[in-house]
């Protein structure tokens, strides 16, 4: 789909609402067996497509949308245990919850990229964090899953070849700049903060760099319980989001505005850089499960989940509703 025939089919609707798509396949499908979608909410642009869905998922039937915040790295507790019903992650982080037990099933891949490593001067590629202090938010957040694939994929071991610890990004962004730790795992807005006050410099971009740019980095769960009594619902809200992701594509600027206008980013400068870095509307390009399983198998290398691939796609994923709308959405 080109710029312009997404356009003809698509009309900027007023005040604090974004682009409104016509009544399309959904309309011949039954309604959503639930009129309520709740959905995770972290303080980060890379996630607008979950965002930016709000008027298209009414569209979809769903008549109450709700956003529920969640501090960076405790989203999967919530989906888990029923609290919101579709949570946007990185695939690492994704995996590991799966390896726990959680019951949430992975229902597609979003986009590729967002994670950068940032490290000091001492600092010039993976192999050189061994011995070193590398800054997460958590030891359970996707930034470390994200860290412990990079450090397996290089033959270093995460638990043992260097030293993670726990620190919000604010007070990492600190350390770094005074040589206290040697580097840290950020995502939006993180990265752009860092480049504007000139904190060290980008060792691995998972938006460019290989083998993280052939692989979508966030993937959208949902609950397993939602999806099982929700069908038509969870096939509707993926819809709405995958949709999404082309507005994203097509116009960062107006995304950026909506984003800052309804109070989910606070810089527009941020976020606009953050739209127009991150490759959305390439969902039908990449495998999720080919994603799912290069994160889990450089996991479970590591160390840091028990089960195999195999185990980890058979028990957390569900390709049902991606493949059908592959067919419906062709663009």
């Amino acid at each position: 789909m080109n710029r312009r025939e997404f356009l003809n089919g698509a009309t900027l609707a007023t005040g604090a609402g974004l682009l409104g798509v016509r009544p399309s396949v959904a309309a011949g499908e039954p309604p959503p067996e639930t009129k309520r979608i709740r959905i995770s909410r972290t303080e980060s642009t890379c996630v607008a497509p979950e965002l930016v869905a709000e008027d298209l998922l009414r569209g979809e039937g769903f008549g109450e949308v709700e956003y529920v915040l969640h501090p960076t790295g405790t989203g999967f507790t919530p989906l888990a245990s029923g609290e919101f019903d579709l949570h946007m992650s990185a695939a690492g982080g994704v995996v590991r919850r799966i390896d726990g037990g959680d019951p949430v099933f992975v229902l597609a891949g979003v986009h590729v990229g967002c994670y950068e490593l940032f490290g000091s001067e001492r600092i010039r590629s993976v192999r050189d964090l061994k011995g070193k202090t590398v800054a997460v938010p958590t030891l359970v957040s996707s930034h470390y899953a994200i860290l412990a694939t990079m450090l397996a994929h290089v033959g270093l071991d995460p638990r043992k070849d260097l030293v993670a610890v726990e620190m919000p990004i604010g007070k990492a962004g600190e350390q770094l700049a005074t040589g206290k730790i040697d580097a840290l795992m950020a995502f939006p807005p993180e990265p752009q903060e860092l480049r504007a006050k000139g904190i060290g410099h980008v060792v691995v971009n998972t938006i460019l760099d290989r083998p993280w740019s052939q692989y979508f980095c966030c993937m959208l769960a949902a609950n397993k319980e939602f999806v099982r009594r929700h069908p038509v619902a969870t096939k509707r809200a993926l819809r709405a989001i995958l949709k999404a992701t082309t507005i994203c594509a097509l116009e960062p600027e107006r995304v950026a505005r909506l984003v800052v206008d309804r109070g989910y980013a606070g810089r527009y400068d941020y976020a606009l850089q953050t739209l127009k870095d991150i490759p959305y509307a390439r969902w039908r390009e990449y495998s999720p499960e080919d994603t799912i399983r290069f994160y889990a198998l450089r996991l479970h290398e590591a160390g840091v989940i028990k089960s195999s691939p195999q185990k980890i796609i058979a028990q957390g994923t569900d390709w049902r509703f991606l493949n059908e709308l592959k067919k419906e959405l062709k663009g």
